[in-house]
């Protein structure tokens, strides 16, 4: 089930578009024309309570949005985000077909772009759109007898696709259906087709034995379970996606001991003494595994950052909002990368974590009630 439509005061629904607007059509340097978008936003709320955004106004405010986001690293190329609005889309099937249009998009062949895809926003009287998925394409995690096979962050999404017949493979790699759901109808689930998922076979630069371990990754992140605000309008389905930063594979996927716990392993094969902190033998897996992944991401033309580029491109991101003026706001825990902190600027810096909007939100699990 959906959380309730939030009753939105028209008052106060015009407060946060007029907001919004006044913002927006300045940056994009259409001051003209505010005046008269603010009084067809007044008229469509006195008549309906609800008011649309103009495709301008969904694309920049998206835009927007990446740029507010506090806990993301690579806010540089916010211009850049491309915007698919797919508000048409009325049903699971079309949601579906959209889905895959934006991995086709986003994965661009390797040359990762960053996408956001804009589905009907919460409106009483009309349906509206939630995707399940926590990314479009993730692994599904399985309990068995002899542990957990496949990713341990996915195991009560994967427990949900059975219930519904879903059948994995049973692998440490099978990549979890979309499930979509429109009003409060029952959920449906579409395999995702093999040729939109872009995998990357984990090799190391000097170390043979690495591609023994049998590691891949999926070569595009895309966030599918947050929520959208821009103006007072709540997009319960937006997924999007920049590139990926390799810690987040190496150092978070593969190395947390509740996700692949792959740091044990990887320094047994180094020959490393793993009995001894003092050793540092997690830190020097934690490495090898990162050179690893950005290793076999380049060798397969598959677009990659590495956390200290993405903290020199964060404060060229910091730079460009001091001269637009603009203060920039992040959550500090998110913004560290998690390996070597202290060699980047993020480190030594504070940031206030206040949100503004536009900006994206976290949303009930629906597959955890």
């Amino acid at each position: 089930m959906h959380a309730p439509v939030p009753e939105h005061d028209p008052t106060d629904l015009y407060a946060e578009a007029e907001a919004f607007v006044r913002e927006c059509y300045t940056e994009l340097e259409r001051e003209d024309e505010i005046e008269p978008r603010l009084a067809e936003i007044r008229r469509s709320i006195a008549e309906s309570g609800h008011y649309e955004h103009t495709p301008a106004e969904l694309e920049h405010g998206a835009r927007m949005a990446w740029r507010n986001s506090n806990r993301c690293i690579g806010r540089l190329f916010w211009k850049t985000l491309n915007v698919i609005d797919a508000r048409d889309a009325d049903d699971a099937e079309s949601v579906s077909e959209e889905l895959c249009r934006h991995l086709e998009v986003a994965t661009n062949g390797g040359d990762v772009r960053p996408t956001i895809t804009v589905f009907r926003p919460m409106i009483r009287g009309r349906q509206q759109v939630r995707l399940w998925n926590y990314q479009l394409i993730r692994y599904a995690g399985y309990e068995t007898d002899d542990g957990i096979v496949g990713d341990p962050d996915e195991l009560a999404f994967t427990e949900y696709c059975q219930s519904r017949g879903w059948e994995g493979e049973w692998t440490d790699y099978d990549v979890l259906p979309f499930v979509v759901q429109i009003d409060d109808e029952e959920p449906e689930l579409f395999e995702v087709p093999d040729d939109l998922v872009l995998e990357v076979p984990i090799e190391h630069p000097d170390h043979d034995w690495f591609a023994d371990l049998g590691l891949q990754w999926y070569g595009v992140p895309v966030v599918s379970n947050m929520r959208l605000e821009i103006g007072g309008l709540q997009y319960t389905a937006a997924p999007f996606n920049g590139w990926y930063m390799a810690t987040e594979i190496a150092a978070r996927n593969f190395a947390d001991e509740d996700r692949y716990d792959m740091l044990p392993e990887v320094a047994a094969r180094l020959g490393l003494d793993t009995e001894r902190n003092r050793e540092l033998w997690k830190d020097e897996a934690t490495v090898e595994l990162n050179r690893a992944v950005l290793h076999s991401y380049e060798q397969a033309g598959v677009k990659i950052v590495d956390h200290h580029t993405a903290a020199e491109q964060f404060e060229a991101f910091e730079r460009r909002e001091d001269e637009a003026d603009r203060e920039v706001t992040g959550d500090w825990s998110w913004l560290v990368p998690p390996v070597s902190p202290a060699s980047t600027h993020i480190f030594h810096k504070t940031y206030d974590n206040r949100v503004d909007t536009p900006n994206f939100f976290y949303q009930d699990v629906p597959y955890e009630k």
